[in-house]
């Protein structure tokens, strides 16, 4: 009997927790995703059945792995939505949907944040296709910035070891 009680916790805890090993996609690429999918509005909302500051839907959710907070379990009614509209659960549904989708979606030979902003918002199966114009408009911009931002604190600790 103990036996087939571990058994059952095993599977119904299986994947439970959101914390993730595998972290493929960097701070700044989650901002922009975050950005461009809801504004990170972090209220939890859903719309049109995609939810959080990412808008991820349940199938993406069970694609990563179905991740859940620690006061819910796989199996718990509520567990997609109280993942996916708690900012850090949801941050690691995206990162283990990437780690295992993850693909060179754009064909440049490298798999960056370009390719996850493709994953996240057309799929595993279609990320190769075109991003729809304003999704792409408001992506790219955000990773410019990132970019700049970047360099500037680069010059800047240049400018202050050589003084």
């Amino acid at each position: 009997m103990l036996r087939l009680l571990v058994c059952l916790w095993l599977l119904v805890h299986r994947g439970s927790s959101y914390e993730v090993q595998n972290k493929p996609v960097t701070e700044d690429c989650l901002d922009c995703l975050c950005e461009t999918m809801s504004g990170c509005n972090a209220s939890a909302i859903c719309v049109n059945g995609a939810c959080g500051i990412f808008r991820i839907t349940w199938g993406y959710w069970v694609e990563a792995g179905k991740l859940t907070l620690p006061t819910d379990t796989a199996l718990s009614e509520d567990a997609f939505t109280n993942c996916v509209n708690q900012p850090h659960c949801a941050a690691n549904t995206v990162q283990n949907y990437m780690f295992k989708h993850g693909q060179d979606c754009n064909r440049d030979d490298h798999i960056d944040c370009l390719d996850f902003g493709a994953l996240h918002k057309l799929g595993n199966l279609k990320c190769q296709e075109e991003l729809p114009y304003i999704y792409a408009k408001v992506f790219n911009r955000c990773l410019k910035s990132k970019d700049r931002l970047v360099e500037e604190n680069i010059i800047k600790e240049q400018e202050r070891v050589s003084t």
